[in-house]
């Protein structure tokens, strides 16, 4: 990208950085940082994509949107097609990508904390990801996703507080001083159990799911440069969508906890609160957008950093 992404962040610049070489030149470098590397420019793609699908997910989790059906042109639409449309009239098209600053800057090193953390523990391990079992996999994954999001939750606060439209902040680091002056560290890291009971699950079936399903894949396609972008897209469909959908409930129990952490101190207030304003219902708002983001982005981030490592001999 040659822009910055001002445009997309209501104010918030953030600057673009040279390519990112993985030739021959960073052969020497050490294969977790490799992996690091691969994995955030495999994430900056797929955080720029769909982030709309996140904004919306947010805003549907946030009772003071208060998304219903509504009728357009004589049509009954439901809420995710509601607040997209709202979000068009009210914000134009770049109001799709609010948030999108703290949402580069949580998930791109995120995405390559996860990913350099998984490369050394399977070393540790003298694994593979095709030697992988499924509780192999589902504990590195846990583990691996526990790591990133410890480090990145006061960014996570943020990201969901920009994304909901309840807090205005200017700035990335006018948040971080905001949130440490009115609520002190806790305010930082408020939603960290849900988080992780989110991620945490999320990337143990996610990968416990992508790589049994492609040990089921004759090899031949894995290794043909033709079919193997393919398959690693579509295994990671499959995974996402599993992964996605089993996690949704402390997605929803998050997003309540990091917008309003003095209605919602702990888990157990906002599940009560769910439960008894929506009932079973409520724990799957926003399923769908998420679903998606989820499952597209993470199969979008497993088939580059596939293509990436492969490249450089990382495999």
């Amino acid at each position: 990208m040659s822009q910055p992404l001002g445009a997309f962040s209501n104010g918030w610049a953030i600057d673009t950085a040279a390519p990112v070489d993985l030739s021959n030149s960073d052969k020497d470098y050490h294969p977790v940082f490799k992996a690091f590397l691969a994995g955030s420019f495999s994430g900056t793609f797929s955080t720029i994509l769909f982030q709309p699908l996140d904004l919306v997910k947010t805003r549907l989790q946030n009772p003071s949107q208060h998304v219903v059906a509504a009728t357009v042109n004589g049509r009954i639409q439901p809420g995710m097609i509601t607040i997209f449309v709202n979000i068009i009239r009210q914000e134009h098209i770049a109001g799709l990508w609010r948030g999108m600053v703290p949402s580069v800057a949580r998930c791109v090193p995120g995405v390559g904390l996860y990913f350099s953390s998984l490369h050394w523990l399977k070393s540790k391990m003298g694994k593979t990801r095709q030697d992988l079992s499924a509780l192999e996999a589902i504990t590195l994954g846990v583990v691996a996703r526990s790591m990133s999001g410890i480090a990145l939750i006061p960014i996570t606060v943020i990201k969901t507080r920009y994304e909901s439209g309840v807090y205005k902040y200017n700035s990335l680091t006018g948040a971080l001083k905001a949130i440490y002056k009115a609520e002190g560290f806790r305010g930082l890291s408020c939603g960290l159990g849900p988080t992780l009971a989110r991620d945490a699950p999320f990337s143990g079936l996610y990968l416990m799911f992508y790589t049994q399903t492609k040990q089921a894949i004759p090899k031949e396609y894995l290794q043909s440069p033709a079919s193997a972008s393919v398959v690693h897209f579509s295994c990671g469909i499959i995974a996402g969508i599993a992964a996605s959908l089993a996690t949704n409930p402390a997605d929803v129990l998050k997003t309540k906890m990091q917008l309003y952490p003095d209605k919602f101190p702990n888990a157990f207030s906002a599940a009560m609160y769910v439960h008894q304003t929506y009932g079973v219902r409520g724990y799957f708002k926003g399923a769908v957008p998420r679903m998606l983001r989820r499952t597209l982005m993470a199969a979008m981030a497993w088939t580059v950093f596939e293509e990436i490592t492969r490249s450089i001999g990382l495999k």
